[in-house]
């Protein structure tokens, strides 16, 4: 029996590296991006591209553009402009999508269920996720329960990145030798600009933040990132 599973990838910088950190563990990888109706569809032919170079030989784009019906965000709706890093306000920032990990971890967990996969791996990180609350070690462990319940499977959502911060996050695509993969071919701007981005987006404020906290600290960050994820 084949050692399996789903990653929800998006082509972007956590996503990306949770697929290069999974596929010395696992013998079959399943790729699975939702297209929702996203503000950039950019990042859809991105993370195909990124699959397909890095050895995917399943992937799967999903169309559920029913959330972007539902979900009023800046990321599914044109109209709303994306906030910068100097914007102020109370609250969720408007970036979020409301229900977006519960759906999409659900239907990974359907897959999975279909294809026999043991895990689902998703970069959902506490540490540095927007403020959202679909992001943290809470939600996952209580929506593990619940699919596992309601599905009547042994099923494991993994998050490799919870506990890390985004210089650890860089460090980890170095420990794998993909760094500038990562740095240059991933896209996680709110603005749908692939590699550094639009430098003004909290997306990008946070990748940029760690990637220059990661050079200048390599040595002591890669030792907490093997403390962490007890690498050798």
């Amino acid at each position: 029996m084949n050692n399996k599973a789903v990653i929800v990838f998006s082509g972007g910088q956590d996503s990306t590296t949770c697929l290069i950190h999974a596929l010395p563990h696992y013998d079959e990888i399943h790729c699975i991006t939702f297209d929702y109706g996203q503000r950039h569809h950019a990042e859809i032919e991105v993370a195909q591209q990124l699959s397909k170079r890095l050895g995917v030989t399943v992937h799967k784009v999903l169309d559920v553009s029913l959330l972007n019906e539902l979900a009023i965000s800046s990321l599914t709706r044109d109209n709303i402009p994306v906030p910068t890093t100097d914007s102020s306000g109370d609250g969720l920032p408007n970036t979020f999508v409301p229900g977006r990990n519960i759906l999409f971890l659900t239907l990974a967990s359907i897959y999975a269920y279909q294809v026999g996969a043991e895990s689902v791996i998703t970069g959902i990180c506490e540490t540095e996720c927007s403020g959202y609350p679909d992001c943290g070690d809470e939600f996952a462990k209580v929506l593990n329960y619940a699919i596992e319940l309601g599905m009547n499977y042994k099923l494991r959502i993994e998050t490799p990145l919870m506990r890390l911060n985004k210089a650890e996050t860089w460090a980890l695509a170095d420990y794998h030798n993909q760094l500038d993969l990562i740095r240059y071919h991933t896209l996680s701007c709110y603005k749908g600009l692939q590699g550094s981005g639009c430098a003004n987006c909290d997306a990008c404020s946070l990748r940029a933040k760690g990637l220059n906290e990661f050079l200048k600290n390599k040595t002591e960050i890669m030792n907490s990132l093997k403390d962490k994820l007890e690498l050798k």
